[in-house]
């Protein structure tokens, strides 16, 4: 209360109002039932005085009273976290920004609550009176903040953020010791499986960890072991306690020993089929907590049975009882360091008890394990045809051929598509038990290996909840094939919600259609696709440009709504897009960035297709595509009379155009009464052309064009002005009727005369909403004599 005197005391003297308020804030404990029933002017001068504590329990009462305390929230911020938060213009509660952001710095331990009078209430719990306002959390570096979440003392807090969580994120994730991972089991638990997280991200993690990727993929899936196996401090998990009583009870009922006879063995008998799915599997453990990868330390035991094609992985220690058909990922280089299987016509029962005794011994080994590793994966092949005779494997064969289904691709014709002897075998994660899923996976700059690809590809498999896949710069290549497998597989889950698929990486593959044709025949089901890369891999420059090798099968139909790709700088041969765009007969959103126009007959033709496939189609863009010298196609776009947005960003529009080019584009936007949104950033329009823009307002105008985007385009404060006097001149004609309401101008040349742009947008402000940026134009200044 000393700081908050002397504060007060700097500001001079205060009426009687001012000193009662200050009087009664130092006495909130005892007066504050009576403090809410204040009128309003009296808690108006009240509220600045409060501690955080006092300030946001006065909420409700300010409310009555029908003030904001939002003004008092944004100085906090200003004088707490003393910087300027990202997009601060589109924040609408300056209360949760700041408790939000005051609980991420209390849990890193970046922020001293003694170092503000507000702060420091003894009433106050900074974790815990903050943590109901927190939908969105960064873990990151060593994972202190798991750690201090996990402890006992935070057990509300976790509760707290257990209903109010929706985002987790991870960002510079850095190799963690087996304390940790287990502070981020319990917390991933309770927040994903028992709370409301519906969303994991993960960023930036150079070299990561494969033990702790693998394990918060998998529980970001659901899958964990039974809920009476995950202690928190000591004690069983309260909520998934009785469902692992429930499920123990289930397992042991679905354990009774089969005896099969040769008769049951004839191929392709789906008895035989179904239970060799069911009782075949090979255990292994984690032999080493420490090792770098959970994938390097399973030791596998030897299974010899007519269906190792249909057998499924688990890891599991001494702590968890058995659980059939629980979830483990596909190791299949793993399995290349292990023995081939010899021919063997033995019961799969005498296999299952080889299998029992090589997990008791491997328990008295690991008997001193941790829990942490004590989660499980299944690997079940589905591919019914795939008979028990295909079980005579020889000597010395080499296992990554009837292992390779988990890498393969789902087209035909590349490498690691088919199996030997037959068809891909999709593969798919039945566990026992499942927890509660997140709807949203996003991972950027983290690469993944061929053994975490086939790990979420397993995972994908049977992840019914997912809506938004994101894999941004993970260093795929080849595997991409592998996570198209996965998704294969979840397509033919009926209650499957995956609907947006966004992937980007600095090389392709593959040609960008040729994926989108693989990706369209292994989930039809997507809405959105959003494919982009930088370059070509070598393998990629040295194919000749022509038929890509999946281009003759056919699309299903698809309920692709939006399709985005940015091409490395690779021709848009309309051949291989006209497929896809006749099997998307709700797209309403096509993207074209980077791609090269071979002819204006290929423009043409993809005109013709999106009038003829796409009537739905209501935004259309083109993004770095030379279009200098397809002025034809280009008035054919503006006059759609079903396109409502339209974008030609960096495409060199008016490069060498003409005055008549320009007036005709003016002429058919002014004509064109469906188009709502122009866009024209990078296109060097320069004064005179912005000018003669403001025609497309004019008062004979049937326009219904409401925003406008001229970014990056040369424009100067002068021509800026110009443009505004003349829009001002056709909203009078027009009697102010007019749609115009956004106007772009970001990265123009406004600083070379401050005050004649400020004017113009000033007045620009009176029409319209303006959205610009001080930029310095010395750096546009090469583009500027290329103008010249």
């Amino acid at each position: 209360m000393a700081a908050q005197s002397g504060a007060m005391a700097e500001e001079g003297p205060r009426s009687l109002q001012a000193l009662s308020a200050v009087a009664v804030s130092r006495s909130m404990a005892a007066l504050e039932p009576d403090v809410w029933a204040l009128p309003g002017h009296l808690l108006r001068a009240l509220l600045p005085l409060l501690s955080v504590f006092r300030l946001e329990r006065a909420e409700a009462a300010a409310r009555r009273a029908g003030l904001s305390t939002q003004p008092i929230w944004r100085k906090l911020w200003d004088d707490v976290m003393k910087t300027r938060p990202t997009n601060w213009e589109s924040i609408t509660c300056w209360r949760k920004k700041f408790l939000e952001t005051f609980f991420s710095n209390v849990l890193h331990g970046v922020l001293d609550v003694s170092s503000d009078w507000r702060l420091n209430d003894h009433h106050f719990s900074p974790l815990l009176h903050s943590s109901p306002h927190v939908t969105q959390l960064t873990l990151c570096n060593m994972l202190q903040g798991a750690v201090e979440l996990a402890a006992e003392h935070n057990q509300k807090v976790l509760e707290n953020l257990a209903s109010s969580l929706r985002i987790l994120k991870f960002q510079h994730l850095l190799s963690s010791d087996q304390s940790i991972r287990h502070s981020l089991v319990l917390v991933l638990h309770r927040l994903i499986h028992h709370g409301s997280v519906s969303q994991v991200s993960m960023y930036s993690w150079p070299v990561p960890d494969t033990v702790l990727l693998v394990l918060i993929l998998s529980m970001s899936a659901g899958f964990w072991r039974s809920g009476n196996a995950l202690t928190y401090h000591n004690s069983p998990c309260g909520l998934c306690r009785g469902e692992g009583e429930t499920q123990s009870q289930e397992s042991r009922q679905e354990q009774p020993e089969r005896e099969w006879s040769d008769g049951e063995h004839q191929k392709g008998s789906p008895r035989a089929l179904e239970e060799a799915d069911a009782q075949a599997e090979v255990n292994g453990w984690v032999t080493d907590a420490g090792q770098n990868s959970i994938l390097s330390g399973l030791t596998y035991c030897s299974l010899e049975n007519e269906a190792w094609e249909k057998t499924s992985i688990k890891v599991s220690s001494d702590h968890t009882s058995r659980q059939e058909g629980s979830p483990l990922p596909c190791f299949s280089e793993q399995l290349s360091h292990h023995p081939p299987l010899r021919k063997s016509r033995r019961r799969l029962k005498s296999a299952v008890g080889k299998k029992r005794r090589c997990l008791r011994r491997s328990r008295e080994l690991c008997a001193d394990l941790d829990d942490l590793y004590d989660f499980v994966f299944a690997v079940a092949g589905e591919d019914s045809s795939v008979s028990l005779d295909q079980n005579t494997i020889t000597e010395g064969e080499n296992t990554d051929n009837w292992t390779s289904s988990c890498t393969g691709s789902p087209c035909c014709g590349h490498a690691g598509c088919k199996k030997r002897g037959g068809s891909v075998g999709i593969l798919s994660l039945k566990a026992a038990h499942r927890f509660r899923s997140v709807s949203t996976l996003e991972l950027f700059s983290i690469p993944l290996t061929g053994d975490t690809c086939r790990t979420l590809s397993n995972l994908l498999s049977s992840w019914v909840s997912l809506e938004n896949l994101v894999l941004s710069y993970n260093g795929l290549d080849a595997n991409i094939f592998c996570i198209l497998s996965g998704l294969r597989a979840l397509s033919r889950h009926s209650d499957c919600r995956l609907r947006v698929l966004r992937v980007s990486d600095v090389f392709s593959h593959m040609p960008c259609m040729e994926l989108v044709h693989c990706i369209l025949r292994a989930f039809p089901q997507l809405h959105t696709i959003s494919l982009s890369f930088d370059l070509k891999n070598q393998l990629e420059r040295n194919r000749p440009e022509g038929n890509p090798s999946c281009s003759d099968m056919e699309i299903p139909d698809s309920c692709l709504e939006q399709l985005e790709l940015r091409f490395p700088r690779e021709p848009l041969h309309t051949t291989f897009l006209l497929p896809v765009l006749k099997a998307s007969k709700s797209l309403q959103q096509l993207s074209l960035d980077s791609a090269r126009l071979p002819s204006s007959w290929e423009l043409g033709r993809l005109l013709q297709a999106l009038k003829e496939y796409n009537p739905n189609l209501k935004k259309l863009s083109f993004h770095d595509v030379n279009l200098a010298d397809h002025q034809k196609e280009v008035l054919l776009l503006l006059q759609d009379p079903i396109l409502q947005e339209i974008s030609f960003s960096f495409c060199r529009l008016f490069e060498s155009c003409t005055t008549e080019f320009l007036s005709e584009i003016v002429n058919t936007v002014k004509r064109n009464s469906s188009l709502k949104s122009l866009r024209l950033p990078g296109n060097r329009l320069g004064n005179h052309r912005l000018v003669a823009l403001a025609d497309i307002f004019s008062e004979d105008s049937s326009s219904s064009l409401c925003q406008l985007d001229v970014s990056s385009n040369c424009i100067k404060p002068d021509g800026l002005l110009e443009f505004t006097k003349k829009l001002e001149g056709y909203i009078q004609q027009r009697g102010g009727r007019i749609h115009f309401t956004h106007l772009r101008l970001f990265q123009n040349w406004l600083d070379q005369d401050a005050e004649t742009a400020q004017e113009a947008i000033r007045r620009l402000r009176a029409v319209c909403s303006v959205v610009s940026d001080t930029w310095d134009s010395s750096q546009a200044f090469a583009e500027y004599l290329s103008v010249m």
